[in-house]
């Protein structure tokens, strides 16, 4: 380095004072630059360009000075150039084109730069062609890529509509194969294009015959099975296939069958490209045709000759009356099936449930009520049933009504209903005379009782030796007109149904449990003993019912029992039903009175001088009525007796363990 460089380097006062030195300097080192370089003023005009400039873009530097940036960008008019001023410094990517036409892609960081009231753009450019074919490289794979995917996508739906076709095709040759109709389609020459295997069993077709108009031997095959040879060449052999009209036909064969006949084009892409012909065998339809006849004129004979009314009603209008109706309703047969409205003759219907129909359930049971011609009521007993193509009446199907006349019957039944009603009435009125004669007997009976306790209080030791038993059975006597009177009164509510039915949740165990040792209290001579299969089982069961149920029965096995017997109480359950049994060894109870011990105020024969009212067994069988039981008795004289009663087994929600 010389010592004018030197100076030049080292020496800020003389380059301040050398400012065409700097100049040519930075002249020098822009000009050296690989990148472009350029400034920009006022509408994106060229202010300066270096060499590198020229060189990438193709023109001089004179023709550069003259142009704008918009000349040379491609891409001028997508870039904001505002966004510049207002940032400072700015990198994109844009396409210029050279002087030659070639377009290529450029990196340009343009700076905004003021200097002595002057604003001006100083940028850089990088020509970036190798990054545009790479990007065409990679867009050309992407694309390659896509397409390969929109191809195996392409493949995968033509598998997929090729499995679906074939299931298609697999489900329409199983639904021609399952139908019970012959289906046979030709071509314009003649030829079987498909066929399914009912087809050929139909005609009973041989393996070796081929099936073609072109065959003699196809023609006469099918001529030789039926009737009229001629109807089956004009119906179907002589048919071109390229009719486009639909035809339906009947053909007859000579073993009997009746084939039915129906032949439509195939159209494919608005184009008749053969025939489709569906066969079936309607030999049992033409038989049931024939039978509808005979079976209209069977029943016009049998309804002609009876005596119940006959109605045949289709809609809301009558198709058929009898003489029968005629003679009933006053109306003629042209009165009733012309225009008629049956509202005029059909008051109402009520249904009527049968038990035991047996072969008859296809009918339901009626009761009409009709008006006559004159305005007199009369009411029918009717067997009403469906008929559906049983009888020829235009095809549709018509209500068949047979009844007989229950007037008088009907006018039985009310008076009937009004003697129960007069019964019921009575049965009250004897329930609150009852209930009446109980409580006029209790208040003197009280009395009684009372002045007994009295008596007994002020009764002298000397005197006592002899009154008090008199005293005891008075108040013994009182105890068992007492209980009479209970009881009475208890099988009057019971019988006039005034005792409601409430199950409630009961530990029948504990209830039983209880029941024993409450009875075993005022009985000492006689055991009670009490069996369960259960340590504890809820149910629901009315508690006020049970009890005198349970009550009842022991009382009379204590009654009836010599003294120091054991008397059991069994619980147990099976089948959705509790089962209580009371077993004893006393007595016995006759064979010929066992039927009648359920009947109120009846005692059996062998009781002798035992007290009681014959009520008890009554008033048990009421409660089992009213709790849906059952009661059964098993007896020897001498021997014992076994009562068993069962109740239907509610179980209880707020059941939580059954042990």
């Amino acid at each position: 380095m010389n010592s004018g460089e030197y100076t030049l380097a080292t020496s800020s006062n003389q380059w301040a004072l050398q400012p065409e030195v700097e100049m040519k300097f930075a002249h020098f080192l822009i000009n050296q630059a690989v990148d472009a370089a350029f400034c920009l003023g006022a509408n994106a005009q060229f202010l300066y360009v270096n060499d590198a400039t020229c060189l990438m873009t193709e023109y001089s530097r004179e023709e550069l000075l003259s142009m704008r940036l918009h000349d040379i960008d491609v891409d001028f008019s997508l870039h904001n150039w505002l966004d510049i001023s207002s940032q400072g410094f700015l990198t994109f990517k844009s396409r210029y084109r050279t002087k030659g036409g070639r377009i290529f892609l450029v990196e340009i960081s343009i700076s905004h730069v003021k200097h002595q009231d002057m604003e001006f753009g100083c940028a850089f450019a990088r020509e970036k062609t190798d990054e545009i074919v790479e990007l065409s490289v990679q867009k050309w794979t992407d694309e390659l890529r896509d397409a390969k995917d929109n191809l195996q996508q392409e493949f995968s739906e033509l598998k997929a509509k090729e499995v679906e076709l074939e299931t298609s095709l697999s489900l329409l040759r199983s639904t021609l194969e399952s139908t019970a109709i012959g289906i046979v389609a030709v071509n314009f020459e003649g030829d079987i294009l498909s066929l399914n295997q009912k087809f050929v069993d139909m005609w009973q077709i041989p393996a070796s015959l081929i099936l073609s108009k072109k065959c003699p031997r196809c023609k006469a095959f099918f001529e030789n099975q039926l009737k009229d040879p001629q109807a089956f060449s004009r119906l179907i052999w002589e048919v071109s296939s390229q009719s486009d009209f639909e035809s339906y036909d009947i053909l007859e064969l000579k073993d009997g069958r009746v084939f039915a006949h129906y032949s439509k084009p195939q159209w494919l892409e608005g184009k008749i490209i053969g025939r489709v012909w569906s066969i079936w065998d309607i030999t049992e339809s033409k038989r049931t045709e024939e039978a509808l006849g005979l079976n209209a004129a069977r029943f016009r004979t049998l309804a002609e000759t009876t005596d119940a009314s006959t109605f045949l009603i289709q809609g809301t209008r009558l198709c058929y009356i009898n003489p029968a109706v005629e003679k009933l309703t006053g109306y003629t047969t042209e009165e009733l099936l012309t225009g008629f409205d049956l509202r005029r003759l059909i008051k109402s219907k009520k249904r009527r449930q049968v038990r035991n129909q047996g072969q008859a359930a296809n009918f339901e049971y009626q009761e009409i009520n009709i008006l006559t011609k004159n305005g007199t009521e009369r009411w029918l007993a009717c067997a009403v049933a469906m008929l559906d193509g049983v009888l020829d009446f235009g095809g549709n199907p018509v209500e068949l009504v047979a009844g007989i006349d229950i007037t008088d019957y009907k006018y039985a039944e009310l008076g009937l209903n009004q003697a129960l009603e007069q019964a019921k009435q009575l049965s009250e009125l004897r329930a609150r005379f009852l209930s009446m004669v109980c409580h006029q007997f209790r208040t003197p009976l009280n009395i009684v009782s009372f002045s007994n306790s009295l008596l007994k209080e002020e009764v002298d030791k000397r005197t006592q030796k002899k009154i008090q038993p008199l005293l005891d059975h008075i108040q013994k006597a009182t105890e068992q007109l007492g209980q009479m009177l209970d009881d009475i009164l208890f099988f009057s509510k019971a019988e006039s149904a005034k005792i409601d039915f409430e199950p409630k949740p009961l530990d029948l165990v504990q209830f039983c449990n209880d029941l024993v040792a409450q009875m075993q209290m005022s009985v000492s001579q006689i055991t009670i003993n009490f069996v369960s299969q259960h340590k504890s089982r809820i149910a629901c069961i009315d508690e006020k019912l049970l009890e005198p149920i349970l009550k009842n029965l022991l009382d009379n096995a204590i009654k009836y029992s010599p003294s120091h017997i054991a008397i059991d109480l069994k619980l147990s359950c099976q089948n959705e039903k509790v089962i209580f049994q009371v077993k004893d060894m006393g007595i016995g109870i006759p064979l010929v009175d066992q039927q009648r011990i359920f009947e109120p105020f009846y005692r059996g024969s062998n009781i002798d001088h035992i007290p009681g009212t014959g009520l008890g067994l009554s008033i048990l069988k009421t409660l089992l009525d009213l709790h849906h039981g059952q009661v059964s008795v098993e007896s020897q004289i001498s021997v014992g007796s076994t009562f068993t009663v069962m109740l239907p087994l509610i179980k209880s929600e707020l059941t939580n363990s059954e042990l």
